[in-house]
């Protein structure tokens, strides 16, 4: 029988400092704005100018076992979720504690041709390795102290694993890179640069955890709390939400919202900011106050570089969702916004991530985030 073993990585990428590379090199003003130089592509016997992306970095691995050039990456633990184990492999591999970005996609080949240039065997008999790729940016050494109670520990892969880590420009490391499989993630990579990912904030709406029934609860609607069950699934969703480093925490100010987001608060020493606009009662007398209210949040986030998340309520998140759609890059990505209740299932996220045009925010990717229970 046929054995999938499940695996996560990603490209970890940065900017060059390029003026002052340029400025070593040439004497010129270091001031001056860098270009990204263009080369020639061919496409049908036409030739079109795409860019090179030199002013970003990506980083390689280096494994002595097979002697090959890859992207950092490995294999689930029992009971992790391939976003964390992303997070984690990147981070034992590279030595650098990072932040998920935009989605890229998977390959899947057999175990047996790990190491292999060409992984082109189509046996659907043998034992496959499946692995899912995520663009990710290093994070500083205080943000990731104070995100290691929620994300859990991360330890340096030992030399016989990881033995050389270089970066390099994305050009570069097309021709340094050992398997197809790779090159052909590096390819979904400048996709998504072309997008504008490389200026993508992590945007995060959270569905608070399950709550006492309305008809059991004898409080007041704003008082009603999260059921033992939606606890569990909240301190879940923390090991989640720890994977793309939620800087700014919002949320409605009735207590289902704030028990939500308060372990991850707690974990991470960060303040909870209370919306009252996306309160359920808020909601349904002004929905366009409540929308020009996540758009402020959203707009924050991009000015100031902040990765958010906002917790709030089904009946709110239907109404939100409703305007998100049109900031979506394609009518596919929209899709994902569900448009019937109960949008989002209780106790889970959607990672947004969104870039800045000269038309305002748009969205280039959405990720469905939900907590393992066990």
């Amino acid at each position: 029988m046929r054995k999938i073993v499940e695996a996560a990585g990603g490209i970890l990428y940065r900017r060059r400092q390029e003026t002052d590379d340029i400025a070593q090199r040439t004497g010129a003003d270091a001031s001056a704005t860098p270009v990204t130089p263009l080369h020639d592509v061919a496409d049908g016997g036409a030739t079109h100018r795409t860019p090179l992306f030199d002013d970003i970095e990506v980083c390689l691995v280096h494994r002595p076992k097979y002697d090959d050039w890859s992207w950092p990456k490995g294999k689930l633990d029992p009971n992790e979720s391939h976003r964390h184990a992303a997070v984690r492999e990147i981070g034992e591999e590279t030595g650098l504690p990072v932040a998920l970005g935009p989605y890229l996609g998977e390959i899947e080949y057999p175990q047996a041709e790990e190491g292999s240039k060409l992984r082109h065997t189509k046996d659907h008999t043998a034992d496959t390795k499946h692995i899912l790729f995520w663009m990710a940016t290093p994070i500083s050494p205080v943000e990731n102290l104070k995100r290691t109670g929620a994300l859990g520990p991360v330890h340096r892969a030992d030399k016989g694993e990881i033995d050389e880590v270089v970066w390099l420009t994305p050009d570069k490391a097309r021709k340094k890179l050992s398997h197809s499989t790779d090159k052909e993630i590096l390819a979904l990579f400048i996709d998504r640069l072309e997008e504008g990912a490389a200026d993508a904030m992590p945007f995060l709406i959270v569905r608070h955890a399950k709550a006492e029934a309305r008809k059991s609860w004898r409080g007041t609607d704003a008082n009603r709390p999260i059921t033992p069950r939606g606890a569990a699934a909240a301190f879940a969703l923390s090991y989640e939400l720890a994977c793309f480093n939620p800087i700014r925490l919002s949320t409605s100010p009735w207590i289902r919202c704030q028990e939500t987001l308060e372990t991850f608060a707690w974990q991470t020493g960060r303040d909870m900011v209370k919306l009252p606009a996306l309160t359920e009662d808020a909601f349904a007398r002004s929905p366009e106050e409540a929308w020009e209210c996540m758009l402020s949040e959203i707009q924050y986030a991009l000015d100031h570089r902040l990765p958010t998340a906002v917790c709030m309520h089904r009946p709110v998140i239907g109404g939100i969702f409703e305007h998100l759609r049109g900031l979506c890059a394609s009518p596919t990505l929209a899709k994902r916004l569900i448009a019937k209740s109960p949008y989002m299932p209780t106790g889970t996220a959607m990672a947004l991530f969104v870039t800045p045009t000269p038309d305002g925010p748009r969205i280039i990717d959405i990720q469905k985030v939900s907590p393992l229970v066990y």
